[in-house]
């Protein structure tokens, strides 16, 4: 893989507009899993290549289950309106093979709120209503989380997982040349493609600013998603890469998403 940077294109914002949303994401955390790339290559659109990392030897796919809640949703248009509820993504890491773009691949969202019907029924998105509890503190002095759970229920995507946090940044990520080609992949896709609930390819964008994430690991933690995939084994214990914590960040989604038409199938 090329080298990652930062570029001032890469962080610059569009202003949002129309029905774009800006919202705050609290509890922030990326959790990545190394997949075997023949397995994940199932679920990935024939457009998109997946982004490998080597490891003594071995490719790995990255697939990352990112829990947060939006604290403010709230449309530009309309900013008195607010609305607050966890959320959970799911997705992995490819290159667009026709723009040359890295993107996140999405295989679906949990939405802990009734506005999830929004998304999953008018703009066709992989969503799904879930029951979704954060059990966090983050202590400003230590500023680092002495607690970080989270679970998930009554949901296509059950979840349990308990995570530590050293309160100290990433000084490397392991299968990237160097931690910024990894905090880039990792941290900073800014357009996500999806199989719409009708079958056909979907995407949307957003903005946030360079996170700064720290460091952290899991302590438990179960995905049923990933098991029902065939991306994880049932009862095989998961393969974590990294996990990058973060406290509270500010996000720009540019909507609506739309229908993408390619000649790839």
């Amino acid at each position: 893989m090329e080298p990652l940077t930062f570029s001032n294109e890469l962080l610059s914002r569009r202003p949002p507009r129309g029905i774009d949303v800006d919202t705050t994401l609290s509890h922030f955390a990326i959790i990545t899993i190394l997949v075997e790339p023949e397995i994940a290559r199932r679920h990935l659109h024939a457009r998109f290549e997946l982004d490998l990392i080597e490891i003594n030897g071995q490719e790995w796919a990255l697939v990352s289950v990112v829990p947060f809640v939006d604290q403010d949703f709230r449309f530009t248009r309309i900013p008195w309106l607010k609305w607050r509820f966890g959320q959970t993504n799911y997705r992995m890491y490819a290159t667009d093979t026709e723009t040359g773009e890295h993107i996140a691949w999405f295989f679906g969202t949990s939405l802990n709120s009734w506005t999830v019907s929004v998304p999953r029924f008018l703009w066709k998105l992989p969503w799904h209503r879930a029951r979704i509890e954060f059990d966090c503190v983050f202590d400003n002095s230590l500023q680092r989380y002495t607690t970080y759970r989270m679970q998930t229920t009554n949901s296509w995507a059950d979840v349990e997982v308990d995570l530590t946090d050293t309160g100290e940044p990433p000084t490397e990520l392991t299968g990237f040349d160097d931690l910024e080609s990894g905090l880039v992949l990792l941290t900073h896709p800014r357009k996500g493609y999806f199989y719409r609930r009708d079958g056909h390819l979907g995407s949307y964008s957003i903005w946030h600013d360079r996170l700064q994430t720290t460091v952290g690991s899991v302590q438990s933690a179960r995905f049923d998603l990933l098991t029902e995939l065939g991306l994880v084994e049932p009862g095989e214990a998961l393969h974590v890469h990294s996990v990058l914590m973060q406290y509270q960040t500010e996000f720009t989604i540019y909507l609506p998403p739309h229908r993408v038409e390619s000649t790839m199938v």
